[in-house]
């Protein structure tokens, strides 16, 4: 049977039952489905590398953590009593005093808080930051944080301020 119009792909010029294609259209050769996977293997990792890490970034933890410095402080300066904020390498938390101690505040952005998984303060001990009733803080510290290989610095100014520097 030789090509027609009709069946231009086809051909059955050796006997036997099966139809097979011609020469030309067999299938991809091994080049071509090399470069199909590379192609998808970029594309793969192109999409890995741009997901965004689960933990959030390092700098958010900061930000985060200056936030509630402030909020700290203020609670200090509105309640006009002293209120301090602690930093150890796994987590920090806020105090205020009352009845000659320090007792931890129960307000929800006020609690106890652990650094996210992974990051850890390069601090040597816990070290507390204590707010007077006009909001200045007894000693400026410096904070700093690291994830892996990133590092942020969170500064708590003498002045009751708290800034992120990354």
């Amino acid at each position: 049977m030789m090509r027609s119009a009709r069946s231009r792909y086809w051909t059955r010029e050796r006997p036997g039952p099966a139809w097979r294609r011609d020469a030309g259209s067999r299938g991809f050769t091994l080049v071509e489905l090399m470069i199909v996977i590379t192609i998808i293997g970029l594309a793969s990792a192109i999409a890995v590398l741009a997901m965004p890490d689960p933990r959030g970034r390092l700098i958010d933890e900061g930000a985060r953590f200056a936030t509630r410095v402030r909020a700290a402080h203020d609670a200090a300066v509105i309640g006009g009593r002293p209120v301090s904020v602690w930093v150890d390498r796994s987590g920090y938390g806020f105090d205020e005093r009352r009845g000659g101690q320090w007792m931890a505040l129960a307000d929800k952005p006020l609690r106890v808080s652990q650094w996210g998984e992974g990051t850890e303060a390069l601090v040597a001990e816990r070290t507390r930051v204590t707010f007077d009733p006009t909001g200045m803080a007894d000693r400026a510290l410096v904070v700093p944080l690291r994830r892996e290989r990133t590092r942020v610095t969170v500064t708590l100014g003498s002045d009751g301020g708290a800034r992120v520097d990354g």
